[in-house]
């Protein structure tokens, strides 16, 4: 028993040795790791001009040129998987035409590169007059009592490469009206004023449109659809919501024959209050095929084929967000990727932002009194379980701009005002300056003012998205007709604005589609492939550096860009090969994220985007 003590003494003591020893080997590497963490700090710190040494960034085969770092011009900017290129550049401005002769009201890109532009009949006077050869179109006028001659064209289309412009002829007047691309290219317009608010209009389609006019077919539809909102749907088709005391939705007919039924819609009834401020709903297509739809300061999730709404969302506070008061939205882009098999996956997200108080065209109509816009802006991920709106504040206040989604998937905020409301006579105060959002930074640093404009966008401007990656900017027409001197003279200018990823300091690292031997028909689910070149073409490439952006050109009046949303697509791979990038990625999973049509496919490199190329995904 006692030899058995002895042991267990000696034992316990052995242990109380080793342990102190381990513990004490322990701290010492602590200290050392310590030691070392510091000096990488340093280390870090005195490297943190070298821009291949930051954290997070890949080693290029060529480092970035030294000038341009010393200068600031090209430096590493967080957010994202890889830092994307930042510039001093806060944009630019140019006049492309000074007379184009058509105000911009409503508009749509087309996929044969030129506008399609056109305002309203009821002035029945533009900058435009029909050529020699090109009939004019008779009306009766109710003041003298006979019938007269209308020589002015209220629409035409804008070729973006040449900045020249055809008349085209519009008879029922498409003021105020909605409208969007078919799954072929054809560009299908509901309702509008007067004669025109049953109206159905459709413009090319044709292999060759140098010749093409617009094709009109009076009482059509059920409804009159004046402010309506057009969105496409997973089969291609069209839906259209709401209009001027029209509670309801309808499905756009075939070419030529009348629409079917109209569908009750007693959200847009419950919605109106006393100056409307839910017309133009904002209605966005959720990767589940229901239909997000967004009327003064509520929304809804309803599915168009039952009429049933199946999700409520909460209010958003602050004031009313659509017509008159005419704030902006937009769907945030869409994120693919391999494990989204079913929309379930898919993130969805929307914002609206800006517009103005509920009482604040009722005091601009009839006290002229211009109330302050809105600064705010409400984002709300409609797939979360529990859905709120997160709000934070524009740097300035805007109603009647427009909302646009970049190809490298940052937002623009343009055109308006900032006080007052929609409609003539009824703003001051313009927003002469462009703002930029990135939507990945942290909140309280996602807005930036860019290079103002000289030129004031009221009332009835619109803008758009070129494959060129600028933005096409018109219109401005705050009376009801033509008006050379006033205030707010009506606006025929054209410019283009050049966001920051346009410095030309960033040329270098800009891709270039190789377009002949890319694919540009696509088909759902399946890969396909892209070339492309860069002026250095020593960069070490891969998907955390490279995206592939798809957007869908949006119809755009009154403030909002029916249809947009941008989709990043998943990469499979990139190979640099015989002079050129590969790049190979999968198309859109299903119609629901995607519906078909012509699309505008970029290669964006660290957030400077390729010139755009059309695809057609069916």
């Amino acid at each position: 028993m006692k030899r058995f003590c002895k042991v267990l003494l000696f034992l316990t003591v052995l242990f109380l040795v080793v342990d102190a020893k381990v513990e004490k080997e322990q701290k010492k590497k602590s200290k050392d790791k310590e030691k070392h963490k510091h000096k990488d700090k340093d280390k870090d710190k005195s490297n943190n001009n070298d821009i291949n040494k930051l954290p997070g960034v890949p080693k290029f085969v060529q480092p970035f040129p030294e000038q341009a770092l010393q200068q600031g011009n090209v430096v590493a900017d967080g957010g994202g998987d890889v830092t994307d290129f930042k510039t001093n550049s806060i944009g630019s401005w140019e006049v492309l035409n000074n007379e184009s002769g058509v105000s911009a009201m409503q508009i749509q890109l087309m996929p044969d590169n030129t506008m399609n532009v056109y305002d309203a009949t009821v002035y029945r006077v533009s900058r435009l007059k029909y050529p020699e050869g090109m009939k004019c179109v008779q009306y009766y006028d109710e003041n003298l009592k006979q019938n007269k001659d209308d020589c002015f064209a209220h629409a035409m289309t804008y070729d973006i490469k040449t900045n020249k412009v055809r008349a085209l002829t519009v008879i029922t007047d498409p003021w105020c009206s909605c409208g969007g691309l078919m799954a072929d290219g054809t560009l299908v317009v509901a309702g509008g004023w007067s004669e025109g608010a049953k109206t159905t209009r459709y413009y090319g389609g044709q292999v060759n449109c140098e010749t093409c006019d617009w094709r009109e077919y009076p009482k059509k539809l059920k409804e009159d659809r004046w402010y309506a909102t057009q969105t496409l749907l997973p089969d291609g088709n069209y839906i259209v919501i709401g209009g001027r005391r029209s509670f309801s939705y309808e499905f756009f007919p075939r070419e030529g024959q009348p629409s079917s039924k109209t569908y009750f819609f007693p959200f847009l009834y419950e919605t109106s209050d006393i100056d409307e401020n839910n017309l133009y709903p904002f209605v966005h297509l959720s990767t589940d095929g229901n239909l997000f739809v967004f009327a003064n300061n509520r929304s809804i999730l309803i599915n168009p084929n039952s009429n049933k709404v199946v999700r409520l969302f909460p209010v958003l506070p602050g004031g009313s967000r659509n017509y008159p008061a005419s704030g902006m939205s937009v769907i945030l882009p869409l994120k693919l990727d391999a494990s989204q098999k079913e929309s379930a996956n898919i993130k969805v997200e929307v914002m609206v932002c800006g517009g103005n108080s509920y009482d604040s065209f009722n005091l601009a109509e009839t006290l002229k009194q211009f109330v302050p816009a809105l600064k705010d802006c409400g984002r709300m991920v409609i797939t979360d379980p529990s859905p709120k709106w997160d709000i934070e504040q524009m740097p300035s206040a805007r109603t009647m701009g427009d909302l646009l989604i970049l190809p490298n998937g940052q937002f623009l905020f343009i055109n308006g005002a900032q006080k007052g409301t929609a409609a003539w006579w009824d703003a001051d105060d313009p927003n002469l300056t462009p703002v930029l959002y990135m939507p990945e930074k942290p909140k309280g640093g996602r807005f930036k003012e860019m290079t103002p404009t000289t030129i004031s966008r009221m009332y009835h401007s619109t803008s758009a998205v070129l494959p060129n990656t600028k933005i096409w900017v018109g219109g401005s027409n705050t009376h009801n007709t033509y008006k050379d001197v006033d205030k707010f003279p009506t606006e025929t200018r054209i410019e283009a604005f050049s966001p920051p990823y346009l410095d030309p300091k960033l040329d270098p690292y800009r891709p270039e589609i190789v377009q002949v031997p890319s694919e540009k028909m696509l088909t759902y689910g399946n890969n396909f492939q892209m070339q492309f070149k860069m002026q250095d073409m020593n960069q070490a490439l891969n998907n955390r550096n490279i995206k592939v952006t798809m957007y869908f050109p949006p119809f755009t009046t009154h403030g909002f860009s029916m249809n947009q949303r941008l989709l990043l697509l998943q990469i499979i791979n990139i190979q640099n090969a015989d002079g050129v990038y590969k790049v190979m990625s999968k198309a859109p999973p299903f119609r629901e994220v995607a519906p078909p049509g012509y699309y505008i496919i970029f290669v964006v490199y660290r957030g400077v985007p390729s010139q755009g190329m059309w695809v057609h995904l069916q």
